[in-house]
Parts: C-alpha cells; structure tokens; sequence
C-alpha cells in the first residue's frame, strides 16, 4: 500500500511539476486551505501546505482565496505530501504578475493576516 502511494505522489509531482500548457487549473476553492483543481480529464483535492487558519477564519480566507484564484486560473503545484489522500502541495499562481502572481498562496494568506505558518515547515 506505502508503495502505491509512493508511485502517486510521483506521478503527481511529474504531472503538476510541469509549466505552461501542462499547469493545473482552479476548478473551485473548496475552503481556506481546500483546492479543487484539474488537469485536462481528472480533478484533485489539494490542500495548502504549511498554511494553518485560525478558528472563525475560515470564511475570511476562503474569500480571500477566491479573490485570488478565479475558476480556470493556472497553477503550479508543488506536492510535499498527502492527507488521507489529499494533496498537499504549496500552490503558485501562473500568469501576469499581480498581486499574487508568482507568489505562494501560502505565503500570501500569512502577509494578508488570514493565517499562520505551521511549526513543522
């Protein structure tokens, strides 16, 4: 079983490592810290790494998450491991450099104040 999840998670690195036409895409902000993205004919659930959202802050981040992630943005997804089958994966914005563009999604909820970095990243 370790295994299997080991050849995924690679799959998954290789697949979303890629740039350009092979990014990923927003498909929908699930919560504060929950993507749902696809990539040509399948979708997955990626979940912010080393990002943690204070209690009664999640409708803040979701929105601000949405602000910053419309439906078909591109993505690159960096994969540093899984949860119960979740991606985790910290998250860069493609495109034209805005406000967040070329920044980790991460990074950019702890500088708005909608969250805090994990003590284990």
């Amino acid at each position: 079983m370790r295994r299997w999840w080991l050849a995924a998670l690679c799959a998954l690195v290789l697949l979303f490592g890629a740039a350009g036409a092979e990014a990923a895409e927003v498909l929908q902000v699930r919560s504060g810290t929950l993507l749902q993205v696809g990539d040509h004919n399948r979708t997955y659930t990626v979940e912010l790494a080393c990002v943690a959202i204070p209690e009664g802050g999640n409708p803040a981040a979701t929105e601000w998450l949405r602000a910053a992630l419309p439906r078909r943005t591109k993505v690159n997804l960096r994969p540093v491991g899984n949860d119960g089958g979740t991606l985790v994966a910290r998250v860069q914005r493609l495109g034209p450099a805005d406000a967040t563009g070329g920044s980790d999604l991460g990074d950019g909820l702890i500088a708005a104040g909608l969250a805090s970095a994990k003590p284990s990243c």
